[in-house]
């Protein structure tokens, strides 16, 4: 099945929120994950961190999705974009060489806890 990557960045209204703003809308975010493990779907997320370990530089998320209008509709439903707390792009993934990360992060979304 195809994998789908989101890039998400905070729009300058939620980057001015305070650190404990923005956290109910986070916590929000990770519940809406996690359900969507529990229904079965095959998905991870998390965000970016600076050369220093700063974060400020967006998340990253990725889904299995039988299609691009499938992966759409699913993310439509995040909390941090149905909100409009983000600017966000989608686009479908073509691994082509490498590791294969597909298994590794299956495996991984597989695992309880």
């Amino acid at each position: 099945m195809p994998w789908f990557v989101k890039h998400e960045t905070f729009t300058p209204e939620t980057a001015a929120l305070s650190v404990e703003q923005r956290r109910s809308h986070l916590e929000a975010h990770r519940a809406w994950v996690e359900e969507q493990l529990e229904s079965g779907t095959v998905i991870t997320t998390g965000f970016l961190v600076d050369g220093k370990g700063l974060p400020g530089g967006g998340g990253l998320l990725m889904v299995e999705a039988e299609s691009y209008a499938q992966a759409l509709a699913l993310l439509r439903g995040d909390p941090m974009i149905a909100r409009g707390l983000v600017d966000w792009t989608l686009q479908q993934w073509i691994p082509v060489a490498g590791s294969p990360l597909m298994a590794i992060l299956s495996a991984a979304s597989a695992r309880p806890g």
